[in-house]
């Protein structure tokens, strides 16, 4: 395969350090979730991450399937815990669709292709809890 992009994240301090970029200014200040510290959370930049990469997988099926509608792509991502530091991640992808003739179940059907062909969904397909639906407005 041919590489089209690549980064390098830099991070100090886990869950209460920094996060930086070799190639961005960006920056992120990172805080565990569930406190009251100024900051973002792995589980934060996972959710943005993947709904911005499957919703351009998405874009991608529309145009493979010769699909016209308009969407929005929803990601939450779960933390769980189990017994003696059993951590685990699920997350939950959810498109709406709208401006569209198509049916509830073809939108379901492009959605699911749009989770075969997303790099995100290929990387954790097995390995977290996922899962995808979608509805039309």
């Amino acid at each position: 395969m041919k590489t089209l992009y690549s980064t390098k994240a830099t991070i100090t301090g886990g869950r209460m350090g920094k996060a930086t970029l070799s190639d961005s200014d960006l920056e992120v200040r990172m805080a565990p979730p569930g406190t009251e510290q100024e900051g973002n959370n792995p589980e934060q930049l996972l959710a943005m991450g993947y709904g911005a990469c499957f919703d351009s997988a998405l874009g991608v099926v529309k145009k493979m399937e010769r699909a016209s509608f308009g969407s929005t792509t929803e990601t939450s991502v779960d933390l769980l815990q189990g017994d003696n530091h059993d951590y685990k991640l699920a997350v939950k992808i959810h498109v709406i669709a709208d401006t569209t003739d198509l049916s509830a179940d073809e939108i379901q059907t492009l959605v699911e292709k749009a989770n075969d062909v997303c790099p995100y969904s290929k990387a954790t397909r097995g390995n977290i809890d996922i899962e995808v639906t979608s509805e039309v407005k």
